[in-house]
C-alpha cells in the first residue's frame, strides 16, 4: 500500500519538476534565431502553453479512449493552423485571454471531472489551439525556418500532452485521482494567474 501511494507522488512530482523549466511566459522577443531548437523551447519555456498542453492530455486520460487519443491529435493539428494565421500576419483578438482561460476551463474540466461527449471535448480544445498556435507563429522570428520552427512547436506540444497523459493514468487508483483532481486544480489557479495578471 505504501509503496502504490509512493510511487504515483513520486511520478507526479518528477514530471511536475521537468515541465516547470521557468515561470516566464514562452514570448520570444524579436531578434532571436528560428528553427527547430527555438520552436521546440517556445511552448516549453513558459508556463502558460505548458499547463494548457498539460490538461489536454489530463483530460483526454481521464475522458479515456477515444478522447485519449483525439484531444492530444487534435491540438497541435489546429495549433498548427492558428501558427500558420499568426505568421502570415492575420489579427487576432483576445490571444493572451484565450491562452490564460485555456489554462482555467481545462484545469477546472480536470478538477471537476468534466463529462462530455468528445465533440463537446473537441471543440473546446481547438479553440484554445488556435489561439495557442496563433501565439506561437506570431512571434516565429523571421529569420530562420518556419516549417523547423513549426516542427519543433508542434513536437514539444505533443510532449507536453504525453506527460498530461502520464499523469492522467494515475486516475485508475483512487488515490490516483486525487493527483489528477490536484494538477486540475493547480492549472485552474495558474489560467487564473495569468488571466487577471
Amino acid at each position: 500500500m505504501t509503496h502504490r501511494v509512493s510511487s504515483p507522488v513520486s511520478l507526479f512530482a518528477t514530471l511536475l519538476a521537468l515541465l516547470l523549466p521557468s515561470l516566464a511566459f514562452a514570448h520570444v522577443d524579436a531578434g532571436e534565431g528560428a528553427g527547430f531548437l527555438n520552436g521546440f523551447l517556445h511552448p516549453i519555456g513558459g508556463l502558460d502553453h505548458v499547463i494548457a498542453m498539460v490538461a489536454v492530455g489530463l483530460w483526454g486520460a481521464q475522458l479515456g479512449r477515444p478522447a485519449l487519443y483525439l484531444l492530444p491529435i487534435a491540438f497541435p493539428l489546429i495549433m498548427a493552423l492558428g501558427g500558420g494565421a499568426g505568421a502570415a500576419g492575420l489579427w487576432l483578438p483576445g490571444v493572451e485571454i484565450g491562452i490564460a482561460l485555456s489554462g482555467v476551463l481545462l484545469g477546472l474540466a480536470v478538477l471537476a471531472n468534466v463529462r462530455v461527449p468528445l465533440w463537446a471535448a473537441l471543440v473546446p480544445v481547438s479553440v484554445f489551439a488556435v489561439f495557442h498556435g496563433y501565439a506561437h507563429g506570431a512571434e516565429m522570428p523571421a529569420d530562420g525556418s518556419p516549417l523547423l520552427y513549426a516542427a519543433g512547436f508542434v513536437i514539444a506540444t505533443g510532449l507536453l500532452h504525453l506527460c498530461g497523459i502520464a499523469i492522467g493514468m494515475l486516475w485508475r487508483w483512487p488515490r490516483g485521482q486525487w493527483v489528477v483532481r490536484g494538477s486540475g486544480a493547480v492549472i485552474a489557479g495558474l489560467g487564473g494567474m495569468f488571466l487577471f495578471a
